[in-house]
């Protein structure tokens, strides 16, 4: 495959993550194209946040359907589910971070990587 295409790739999965976010209503929705950061594991991070433990899991869970009905891809890895204050779904090019308002503000996220050039989204 070559490298054209797989940013391409990695870009679609990351417009589609968006969207599952934005049908649950995810907060400040931020897309990181981590690409040209040295250092980085995958090509995207995607972050929101919500102000429940429900909302959380049901933006986890409606990223993940969007991803399936797409492409037909699971997260490679999930972590968090249990308790809905940070759930990060790794599709490998592609990694979500999923939190509750305080934790977002708490770890800010966005401020580790600086030097990322950074998209943001409305919610739906």
């Amino acid at each position: 495959m070559s490298k054209d295409k797989k940013l391409l790739s990695s870009e679609n999965l990351a417009e589609i993550v968006v969207l599952g976010m934005q049908e649950k209503k995810g907060n400040e929705i931020v897309r990181l194209d981590m690409r040209e950061v040295n250092g980085s594991v995958s090509d995207y991070f995607v972050i929101c946040h919500a102000d429940s433990n429900v909302q959380v899991n049901a933006i986890a869970n409606s990223v993940e359907q969007e991803v399936y009905k797409a492409l037909g891809q699971d997260p490679w890895h999930k972590e968090g589910q249990g308790n809905g204050e940070w759930i990060l779904l790794d599709f490998i090019d592609v990694v979500v971070h999923i939190f509750k308002t305080e934790k977002r503000n708490h770890y800010g996220i966005e401020d580790l990587w600086g030097d990322a050039v950074t998209q943001a989204y409305q919610s739906a």
